[in-house]
């Protein structure tokens, strides 16, 4: 079974600081006709932030993606600033200067083969992690990652947690709002699927605080994941019928070393 890969993009690629590298979604997509896929973040980080245009391949075809390029792409914001991003590769545009800001609504702009998409996304207040431990699973022997925060009161909140073990990151998506726990201490755990964890390995955990179209989207490509058949794509907050997602987000990251 094929895949079309959505790559969810670092936001300082080529800074070497908080972002050295990034999410890469299987996700599946059932689409009959090659569409414009379009994919970016705007964090509360330096930059760059980067967004990534390809074409989409039908659900069965071969895994190639044909980068999109000579776009016009630029992310503006409601205090006044706007940046139009470069080219450093085909089909990815990077930022020079922005940098998020939370409580601020960010919109991307690309315009290409005359066509034009827009987005855009609400950047939430960060949420830091409290602590990260690892301790027995409930369900096997295995050991599990978990994860404190505490949920901001009185308001809505969506999460997407990323792990990397040893700086690799792992396939799985976690993805959860707090419909629940609002204004509680939440721990969330992380069963681990295809790695053993071994003493001596450094764990990290990203807790990234998306809006809800985000949440929408990335919670429907967790469950992508998880079925066989041919699927619905990821509802995504792009217009013009482009797939893929812009997201404004906030990022608080934790690292252990496994006991």
């Amino acid at each position: 079974m094929r895949k079309n890969k959505i790559i969810v993009l670092c936001a300082v690629a080529l800074s070497g600081l908080l972002f050295s590298c990034q999410k890469v979604i299987d996700l599946k997509l059932n689409n009959a006709s090659s569409q414009i896929v379009i994919q970016g973040n705007v964090y509360d980080q330096p930059g760059p932030d980067t967004v990534r245009i390809s074409k989409s391949v039908n659900f069965d075809s071969t895994n190639v993606f044909p980068p999109v390029s000579g776009a016009n792409v630029v992310i503006s914001d409601n205090a006044g600033n706007s940046e139009t991003l470069a080219e450093i590769y085909p089909g990815t545009y990077i930022t020079s200067s922005l940098q998020g800001v939370a409580g601020r609504t960010y919109t991307l702009s690309v315009r290409t083969a005359n066509q034009t998409y827009t987005a855009s996304s609400t950047m939430p207040s960060a949420v830091t992690i409290d602590s990260l431990f690892v301790q027995n699973s409930w369900f096997a022997k295995d050991k599990q990652i978990s994860v404190e925060y505490t949920d901001p009161a009185n308001i809505t909140n969506y999460y997407r947690l990323i792990e990397f073990i040893n700086q690799k990151q792992q396939p799985d998506f976690h993805t959860t709002d707090d419909m629940l726990t609002n204004g509680e201490k939440v721990t969330y755990d992380i069963m681990e699927s295809d790695t053993t964890l071994v003493p001596g390995y450094k764990l990290t955990i990203w807790l990234e605080s998306i809006d809800k179209n985000n949440y929408t989207f990335f919670h429907a490509a967790s469950l992508n994941e998880r079925q066989s058949a041919s699927p619905a794509n990821p509802p995504s907050n792009i217009s013009n019928g482009a797939l893929g997602y812009f997201s404004a987000c906030s990022v608080r990251k934790k690292s252990i070393i496994v006991p």
